[in-house]
């Protein structure tokens, strides 16, 4: 069988969210099943370790799609001929768009519908104003056009259920999972690492692209409150690259009483980040809206205690191994903050529920649950 994927955000150096979820799917389709043929569609030039094996082949489709008008030439035209060119029996797209004009037949997972409802502040601060715009009008055309829907939590499915009137058949809750090399370290690993990153000093991180969604800037200012409370030698770690709108949370660092113990580290390397992670006193995700989380099964993978959100997916995901709190408050974030660095006992059962949570969350499992999706949904030659 013939299957084409989308895997534009297969990005060498640059793997985030959408780039994680191609690249723990697919690689483990297209190694568990060499008898198929698997066509990458990239939109620039590859890293030929995306290849993972013989039985792909890689194609690279003009223009690069990071704009709205290119999004458009790219799904509208460059895919749908290179469909054709290929004989795909069936597309696979794993990052919310698919094409309107191919007839070929359309696997495609939503992450979340955070686009087709925003609150009042992110219509301000949030997503560009076309970019917002184009999620608003095609969001909902590219899940009406595809024949089947994974939903990476039981939250987006009944969004997609409540919001766009999918029928309830074709979308199909299919969990994230947790990378390997996220483990539990040592103490004296993590001793290093904190020698290397935090002088020495225990610290809350996250990890995730930084956008007015992520809520940095209220994170920071739970954190000045906690240090004024607790006055704790700890630090805030924030990892990830600086997305849209980040002047507020760049502000919030810059005027903190606390700055030198705030970091903006920017993009951490693959080779980094677990290791960054692994040490942490909790991680601190406290986002607005997340169709999943992956950063919670991570640090549940990592041994370490999750500080997130009550809200969206998250609840969903972190179960009962997580300190839960209202995102839109500074006083439970930092709260929160002083229950777990106070108390060693509830960081011991956090980590303990964690290691029991993370058994439901499998990328083995996800890619297998994808693959029969194509398998069911491929036209026949």
């Amino acid at each position: 069988m013939s299957i084409a994927i989308n895997v534009r955000f297969l990005l060498p150096g640059k793997l985030e969210g959408l780039g994680w979820y191609t690249h723990e799917i697919v690689r483990r389709m297209v190694l568990n099943h060499p008898e198929q043929t698997f066509y990458f569609l990239f939109d620039r030039p590859y890293d030929p370790a995306f290849i993972y094996a013989d039985n792909v082949r890689p194609i690279v489709l003009f223009p690069p799609a990071r704009h709205p008008f290119l999004w458009y030439w790219w799904f509208e035209f460059s895919v749908p001929a290179a469909l054709k060119r290929c004989g795909a029996e069936v597309f696979f797209s794993p990052d919310s768009y698919c094409s309107l004009r191919s007839p070929v037949p359309t696997v495609m997972t939503v992450h979340d519908l955070a686009p087709l409802h925003p609150a009042a502040t992110e219509k301000k601060r949030g997503l560009p104003q076309l970019t917002r715009k184009y999620y608003e009008h095609f969001l909902p055309k590219f899940i009406e056009r595809a024949e089947a829907i994974p939903v990476v939590s039981e939250f987006v499915r009944q969004d997609v259920l409540n919001t766009c009137h999918t029928p309830p058949d074709k979308v199909h809750t299919v969990y994230n999972g947790a990378r390997d090399n996220f483990r539990p370290f040592s103490e004296a690993e993590q001793a290093a690492i904190r020698e290397k990153y935090s002088n020495g000093q225990p610290y809350f991180f996250y990890n995730g692209a930084i956008h007015p969604r992520k809520n940095i800037a209220r994170l920071i200012e739970a954190f000045n409150r906690f240090k004024q409370q607790s006055d704790a030698p700890l630090k805030l770690l924030l990892a990830g690259r600086l997305a849209w709108n980040t002047e507020a949370v760049t502000e919030a660092a810059a005027q903190s009483p606390f700055r030198d113990d705030i970091h903006l580290l920017g993009y951490v390397p693959e080779a980094e980040l677990p290791g960054l992670l692994g040490a942490a006193l909790a991680l601190t995700y406290v986002s607005f809206s997340e169709g999943f989380g992956l950063p919670l099964v991570e640090a549940m993978q990592s041994d370490v205690p999750v500080i997130a959100a009550n809200t969206t997916a998250l609840p969903e995901v972190a179960g009962d191994a997580a300190l839960l709190v209202n995102p839109h408050s500074e006083d439970e974030i930092a709260a929160a903050m002083h229950r777990v660095w106070q108390d060693e006992a509830l960081r011991r059962d956090l980590i303990a529920r964690g290691r029991t949570r993370r058994q439901a969350f499998s990328w083995d499992l996800a890619a297998e649950q994808i693959y029969q999706l194509l398998l069911q949904n491929a036209r026949q030659k």
